[in-house]
């Protein structure tokens, strides 16, 4: 089997192939720092997608040539984990000076651009090499969708294969498809909540906030709602902390300007003081949500995680990686920056979600062939019925 290095790792790995947070029992410590554990829930899939025997870290930090042609003689490629690395702001430290000496090939699983609300994407010179670097390793680049696609291919890189996500095939299972219950049998929903967001990104603040608190609040009056976090600190407070931790907390959200004027209210509060959730194990979320009816909300790999574990999950787009994620999905969503009114009732239909379940197989086919072709040994099952196979074009 394979010796796989990781580039850009997000948690540490325990029983082979899965991620939880860098001394997770230490609550404490992780309280004060923040991360995302949406980009372990990508590591995580990535790794279960694999098929490997030994996995180590490829530090990019330092360009030191003694580890590095010690780690180009005992691995046999490198994993770039998928993220939102194509961007103006991009700091690839000494990767392009690392990726020459080692030399070998770097699969880039479902990596993404980040369009900035006005303006083009401009990428500087050493994310220019360093993508240039990666696509030239290997026979495609996995990119997560049309848009990513473009802005690769406007750099001179057109072995792109979309190839969406690992977290969505995590199970491995070529046939998961989404089934709607009845609408008055849900009972348990889970709102993924994303209340950091960058003017940069997210082209009006004010309404992105009212729409985010009306969202929650009317959810939580009809269903028994749990809002699923993923990395901001004063949520990890309240969820985590201690009694004096849980106030500071509240203290500081509303010391925030916008927070405290376009989203926490009294009931708001209530519902963060009673019914967030935070994990710092990966393992967790698949619990969490596979006990919900639905998922809804802001969180690209939160909601990702749902539909992967069979869970109807409706996204709310804000910005170009959520509505490409959704857009390669075929994933019902929502534009928080519409004119129109968001009801659950146009969403529960059945067709949609069809268009999803058809989405879903063609990529994972395509994720699984990406795969292949780049010489990659995984565990991605194929379909039982060679001839029914889909497959997602190149670009």
């Amino acid at each position: 089997m394979s010796r796989v290095l990781v580039m850009i790792p997000s948690g540490e790995v325990y029983d082979h192939n899965n991620v939880r947070w860098y001394r997770h029992r230490d609550i404490q410590r992780n309280l004060g720092h923040y991360h995302n554990i949406g980009d372990a829930f990508v590591f995580d899939s990535s790794l279960k997608l694999l098929k490997f025997d030994r996995l180590e870290t490829l530090t990019i930090r330092e360009f030191n040539p003694a580890e590095i042609d010690r780690l180009r003689a005992e691995f046999d490629y490198v994993v770039l984990r998928g993220s939102n690395y194509i961007h103006g702001e991009m700091d690839w430290e000494q990767a392009e000076e690392v990726l020459k000496r080692l030399g070998l090939p770097v699969l880039a699983f479902g990596i993404g651009a980040q369009a900035p609300v006005n303006g083009k994407l401009t990428l500087s010179d050493s994310s220019r090499n360093v993508l240039r670097l990666i696509a030239g390793s290997t026979t495609s680049i996995g990119v997560r969708g049309a848009y990513t696609a473009e802005v690769l291919a406007d750099i001179g890189i057109t072995n792109t294969r979309i190839i969406g996500c690992p977290t969505a095939f995590r199970r491995n299972d070529p046939s998961m498809r989404i089934s709607l219950p009845q609408i008055d049998r849900v009972r348990k929903v889970g709102v993924t909540i994303r209340r950091e967001v960058s003017p940069a990104y997210a082209r009006d603040i004010r309404q992105y906030l009212t729409f985010h608190r009306d969202l929650i609040k009317s959810v939580a009056a009809r269903f028994d709602t749990l809002l699923i976090a993923q990395g901001e600190l004063e949520e990890k407070k309240l969820v985590l902390g201690i009694p004096e931790q849980k106030d500071e907390a509240i203290a500081s959200l509303r010391d925030n300007a916008w927070v405290r004027e376009w989203y926490l209210d009294e009931e708001i509060e209530r519902l963060y003081r009673s019914r967030l959730f935070y994990s710092d194990v990966v393992s967790d979320y698949d619990a969490c949500v596979s006990a919900c009816d639905l998922v809804l909300g802001y969180r690209l790999h939160g909601n990702l995680m749902a539909l992967a574990n069979g869970v109807p999950s409706i996204y709310f787009t804000y910005d170009s990686r959520t509505r490409e994620f959704a857009e390669t999905f075929k994933i019902p969503s929502f534009d928080v920056f519409s004119e129109t009114v968001f009801r659950l009732s146009d969403y529960w239909d059945r067709s949609l979600f069809d268009a999803f379940n058809r989405a879903y197989a063609d990529t994972y086919y395509a994720m699984s062939d990406f795969l292949s072709e780049n010489g990659v040994e995984h565990l991605m099952q194929r379909s039982v019925l060679p001839d029914k196979r889909r497959f997602s074009v190149s670009v």
